[in-house]
């Protein structure tokens, strides 16, 4: 069967459709192992962290009026009640004229509004502290439920636990916490030129490189990946694999036989299942032009080129955003997720009107400013990855861009 581009969207068409499939089911995760995983339910606090009004500093619990207009110069006196151990909980109310010795994380007690820290006071004799600064209402003092209330929403659904998050669900006593599961990504390498790592290739065969980058990369965005091995250029043979891929994983990334040629089988397959829809076949970029978009039994199956570098563009484009987006967060598609620099662009850059593309480019330091250096080759080489730091868009209403103007490099 013969078959063309016959679907080209555009990019941002491309990520529409990408967005339409659910999230993975969430799990429940001891404490230990929520890092970097999307909450899948609401946290909520049982208590008031802090759960009194502490101490942000060692020195001494005052009422700020007490301390009004207070200098090195003009310097402010009170008397010492008396000093509290950090783990007692103070009760004995504090007059104005009075000042209680505190440490970091000690209880305020009731009557004091503020803290003093100690390099700016000095004792005269016994009980009389001089005060050299004037504090304010609440200075160096971190009130009853200033993190969070008890009762309130600690951490929403839907945020990625970061170690400060995690912290929080430690201080409010929170052991587990329900997290969306890992996307389990399965990986399919097609061609019969291919060859895997352990074998010396054959005129006419390569190493096997693309399951291997690109399951580095699913990994990079959170997902478990399970690869297929080779599978030759027999429709039978990709379509088992396919198969077995789909029972076991959420997605499958097929690397090969996306374009159009004989030997290009990946559509064919696709339309074969009877659960099996074809949403694109062509997007609007370059490279990477031949990718393919498909849902079977409600699971994305997204077809990549087998060039190498196209490969891994398609994948930081279009991949590791689905693999996000799957593990539940809702904005992994935005575009201000992505590490960017600005710099100069380093040579003039030619472009087709109508397809955005997506050009290598080396960082390099120029007379104190970031210069762009495209580093342009054939998309089957390998080089013009290893040697770029990221990557610089062109819009698809441009005809190409002058050395010399204001880039925004993509950092990967």
């Amino acid at each position: 069967m013969e078959h063309g581009f016959f679907r080209v969207i555009t990019s941002a068409r491309f990520c529409e459709l990408l967005r339409l499939f659910e999230p993975v089911p969430s799990e429940t995760l001891a404490l230990e192992d929520c890092l970097d995983r999307i909450l899948a339910e609401d946290i909520l606090s049982g208590e008031d962290i802090p759960a009194l009004d502490r101490s942000c500093m060692d020195g001494y619990a005052v009422r700020a009026a007490d301390t009004f207009g207070a200098s090195e110069g003009n310097p402010a006196y009170v008397e010492l009640a008396r000093s509290a151990a950090i783990d007692e909980v103070v009760t004995r109310h504090l007059s104005s004229g009075e000042c209680m010795g505190i440490a970091t994380g000690g209880s305020v007690p009731p009557g004091a509004d503020a803290v003093i820290m100690v390099e700016h006071t000095q004792m005269l004799g016994d009980t009389t502290v001089e005060i050299r600064k004037t504090v304010t209402p609440g200075e160096n003092v971190m009130l009853r439920g200033e993190d969070v209330g008890e009762g309130q929403v600690a951490l929403p659904a839907g945020r990625r636990l970061r170690p400060q998050d995690v912290g929080l669900m430690a201080a409010i006593g929170r052991l587990e916490a329900t997290v969306f599961r890992r996307p389990r990504c399965g990986i399919i390498s097609t061609g019969d030129e291919l060859v895997p790592v352990h074998h010396t290739p054959r005129p006419g065969q390569i190493r096997d490189v693309n399951s291997h980058t690109l399951a580095c990369m699913a990994r990079q965005a959170g997902a478990a990946t399970h690869s297929m091995g080779l599978v030759p250029d027999q429709r039978e043979a990709l379509k088992s694999a396919l198969a077995r891929s789909l029972e076991e994983n959420d997605v499958v990334f097929i690397s090969g036989g996306s374009s159009i040629g004989t030997r290009d089988l990946t559509i064919e397959v696709l339309e074969s299942f009877a659960n099996g829809e074809i949403l694109a076949h062509g997007v609007s970029i370059s490279p990477g032009k031949p990718t393919i978009l498909a849902r079977v039994g409600g699971k994305p199956v997204l077809g990549l080129p087998g060039q190498v570098t196209s490969a891994q563009i398609v994948m930081l484009v279009f991949g590791l955003p689905l693999l996000v987006h799957l593990g539940g967060d809702a904005g992994a598609f935005d575009p201000a997720r992505r590490i960017m620099r600005p710099a100069r662009l380093g040579a003039n850059l030619s472009s087709k009107p109508g397809r955005e593309d997506f050009v290598r480019v080396r960082l390099e330091e120029r007379d104190g400013e970031l210069v762009a250096m495209p580093r342009l080759g054939k998309s089957g080489l390998l080089r013009t990855m290893l040697d770029a730091d990221g990557l610089v868009r062109i819009e698809a209403s441009l005809e190409g861009m002058r050395a010399g103007q204001d880039v925004d490099v993509w950092i990967f």
